[in-house]
């Protein structure tokens, strides 16, 4: 398994265009294969922060989401500009319950 996490610093009053502008792509993100979980959202306590999540089965499934972003015509999010951004991958060996 995969997880990408991290974060958009932007504007706060450009959030909620920014998160609008992604739902359609998060949708079709859910149902590709090999995706676990996606998702962007806002920070409850800082308005100019956006996190997102994504668990992947495999690192052959992440890359071929990567590269069906790339090929989607028309789909693409509006630009927004962020002041700072942090997105990283994990490699994941094992998982268990919290409790």
């Amino acid at each position: 398994m995969v997880i990408v996490a991290g974060m958009y610093e932007l504007a706060p009053e450009l959030r909620e265009a920014f998160l609008d502008s992604r739902k359609e792509a998060m949708r079709t993100s859910r149902e590709e294969t090999g995706c676990l979980e996606y998702v962007a959202s806002a920070d409850p306590i800082d308005p100019g922060r956006v996190v997102i999540f994504e668990r992947w089965t495999s690192q052959e499934h992440l890359d071929a989401h990567l590269v069906a972003i790339r090929s989607r015509t028309g789909s693409a999010p509006i630009p927004i500009e962020w002041k700072k951004r942090s997105v990283m991958v994990y490699d994941v060996s094992a998982e268990r319950p919290l409790i």
